[in-house]
């Protein structure tokens, strides 16, 4: 029988059924994924959240930036917003920071709109990944029809990563003989962290993640017997601990790029938001002086 670790690690990636990652190239991965998280205070969520962060993704439609993003919103664990955004290099990455910095505009209104976000938060945290193509399955990047992102992290034993490429590569091989409908992309943490791995999975609907868990079995008659049993003993010996989230992707807080927009534009151009309804006790003079 396999222990939780390895049920864990293989449910996570037998679960993994649609395209994935954020980036801003529609044919790959990002070599670079840049992940900022925005823990939010109680009540702060929603509609609130969406109106701060549109302001950064109206700043950077304004300034016609080159570099766009994707947000993702928790639907499990901790209340909390979730950035991705992409690069071919680290030096892309450079050359972009340092282009918002020689724009006084932008990089001003930039500052003024983290302040007031940050009245929101109670943390905020930041993660540079690198890609692993040969982790990764059946890897789409264009997430123009995608909705719902499943995201699984692995910490490892120190030394171990030989064992955890042996097992990557057992439930890559058991998949394609499976001929499962599992994808994604496997990150490595080289920056905020260490020894830990990231699997981004995503999905056009909940139904593809019911798909998936049924596709368990298809994929443990692939693996066999004894290949459950050396899963199993490579988990245990180079999992230190695991878990799983699932994050619904927010258009509102995204700066998408316009392919994708014009490819589902009914998803990536919400209509905009409606004022907030005012208070009983307030006068219609009043309101109009609010709006102002």
């Amino acid at each position: 029988m396999m222990n939780s670790k390895c049920v864990v690690f293989a449910a996570a990636m037998a679960a993994a059924t649609c395209g994935v990652c954020a980036a801003q190239q529609m044919t790959a991965p990002p070599k670079v994924l840049v992940v900022q998280e925005e823990y939010l205070k109680p009540g702060k969520a929603g509609s609130i959240h969406d109106r701060s962060e549109s302001g950064f993704v109206q700043a950077m439609t304004r300034a016609k930036w080159p570099t766009h993003y994707v947000a993702l919103n928790s639907l499990s664990g901790r209340s909390r917003a979730v950035f991705l955004m992409g690069y071919d290099s680290f030096a892309d990455w450079q050359k972009d920071n340092d282009a918002q910095q020689k724009n006084t505009v932008l990089a001003g209104e930039l500052d003024r709109l983290d302040a007031a976000d940050g009245e929101l938060q109670t943390e905020f945290d930041q993660y540079v990944l690198v890609y692993q193509p040969d982790m990764s399955l059946r890897v789409n990047a264009d997430l123009s029809h995608a909705r719902f992102m499943e995201v699984s992290v692995f910490h490892l034993h120190p030394g171990h990563h030989k064992d955890w490429t042996d097992a990557v590569k057992m439930v890559i091989d058991a998949h394609q003989k499976a001929g499962t409908s599992a994808n994604w992309a496997m990150y490595e943490v080289e920056y905020g962290g260490g020894d830990e791995y990231v699997l981004f999975s995503a999905d056009k609907d909940m139904a593809e993640i019911d798909q998936g868990f049924a596709e368990d079995k298809k994929f443990i008659e692939a693996m066999g017997p004894d290949g459950m049993k050396k899963l199993d003993e490579l988990a245990a010996a180079c999992i230190e601990s695991s878990r799983s989230e699932l994050f619904q992707i927010n258009p509102r807080q995204s700066y998408a790029p316009p392919e994708w927009v014009k490819a589902n534009p009914e998803f990536w151009k919400p209509k905009p938001m409606s004022a907030p309804a005012a208070k009983a006790s307030e006068k219609p003079q009043d309101v109009k002086t609010h709006q102002q």
